[in-house]
């Protein structure tokens, strides 16, 4: 499916070759082109956030340019009183680029709101419950952030969630639809190799899908990949940048281990151990918990990385650069996941460089993957067709 959010920039992969690459949670970071002025906002210049930050040299701005933003950006998060959300919602309250945290769910959000803006950050909290309010919510916003949802429990897997799931997303996205069509949306609901697909199919049904706007926020694969590259090989963690491909499940996560900044030799054992441990690092996660909930902190704190590099796009950052869960055409697969260019109208460029010269476990892990990705795209496009064609013969 052609688009114009699937060109890549030649000038931009080129910088991401011959030049170091990170990509930081949390606050607003200085460079030699680029100054962003934090205020008193908790994160501060030395907040712990930001400090997972470094400055990641690609095509500069305009010599002099200074961005110098204000708390001016809306955000919602959809599913606040949850697992997710809470933290979620800690978080993004935490960014000098938020005026309004908007947190919608269907009980139990009055209090985690009551508690948050309590918290001296720019931010003003609301809080909005049912259906009958999630318009007011959505009106305005210019990101939207979707983690409500089931949580996984011990010998599930995402698909197991996805007719729970499934429901809810596109009846959330409905909602985004016909409140707020030119917002970043954020999908965090699994099983997200669906659930895109399925928000993508209805936001076509609505008239108003826009392939640049609309992500997968596969985030957590990446930070995970980081952390285990530089424990396994004791280097330091604010250096390291591994590239994560293909989905968000079980064999379609594909560590590219052979990108790896700083350049690391990894051995065939080692290799196919990180991947497996990337690849099921969620269940590793949710059989620790034993059954007391699945992987909410490290994914609030995944999803709040990206909300963050979003609001950084939004802002101007013309350096914003994050693997995520698109409409692509980087593969016969018409989504997949793989470093993308954020700007200010979303998906600018797809960085397609990853994938050239990957090694050969690589490359045969790439075509494993794509029948069950196939599959999963499928499943979620044929789920909002079959709701379409219920709902037109009521």
């Amino acid at each position: 499916m052609a688009s114009s959010a699937t060109i890549s920039s030649v000038g931009a992969q080129a910088a991401l070759v011959s030049k170091p690459r990170n990509h930081g949670i949390g606050g607003l970071k200085a460079s030699s082109s680029i100054n962003f002025e934090l205020g008193s906002s908790f994160l501060g210049k030395t907040g712990s956030l930001r400090a997972s930050v470094t400055t990641r040299v690609v095509p500069k701005a305009k010599s002099g340019a200074r961005i110098l933003p204000e708390a001016s950006y809306k955000v919602a998060v959809l599913g606040a009183a949850g697992g997710i959300g809470q933290p979620l919602g800690l978080l993004i309250k935490m960014s000098p680029l938020v005026s309004e945290l908007r947190l919608y769910d269907i009980a139990n959000v009055k209090g985690v709101a009551a508690d948050l803006s309590h918290c001296n950050t720019p931010s003003q909290v609301m809080d909005f419950t049912g259906p009958a309010e999630l318009a007011s919510c959505l009106k305005g916003v210019d990101v939207v952030v979707i983690p409500a949802g089931v949580p996984r429990k011990p010998g599930m897997t995402r698909d197991d969630l996805f007719n729970i799931n499934a429901g809810i997303v596109k009846s959330l996205i409905e909602a985004v639809a016909d409140n707020c069509p030119d917002a970043f949306i954020h999908i965090i609901s699994n099983p997200v190799n669906s659930t895109v697909p399925i928000a993508a199919e209805i936001l076509k049904q609505k008239g108003v899908y826009n392939p640049k706007k609309l992500f997968g926020v596969s985030t957590l694969d990446v930070v995970r990949a980081n952390t285990f590259v530089a424990q396994k090989k004791g280097l330091k963690l604010i250096d390291v940048d591994v590239p994560v491909v293909g989905g968000h499940a079980g064999i379609t996560i594909l560590p590219l281990l052979s990108k790896t900044r700083p350049s690391v030799t990894f051995t065939d054992e080692e290799t196919e151990q990180l991947a497996k441990r990337i690849q099921n690092a969620g269940t590793e996660v949710v059989e620790a918990k034993a059954g007391a909930g699945s992987a909410t902190l490290s994914m609030a704190y995944a999803a709040a990385r990206f909300v963050e590099s979003s609001l950084r796009a939004l802002a101007g950052d013309p350096d914003v650069y994050e693997c995520t869960y698109v409409q692509s055409e980087l593969t016969e697969l018409p989504f997949f996941a793989s470093r993308v260019k954020i700007g200010k109208n979303g998906v600018e460029s797809i960085i397609s460089l990853d994938l050239e010269g990957i090694t050969e476990y690589e490359a045969n892990a790439l075509e494993a993957l794509k029948p069950e990705l196939k599959a999963s795209i499928e499943k979620g496009i044929e789920f909002a067709h079959k709701q379409q064609g219920a709902a037109a013969s009521v």
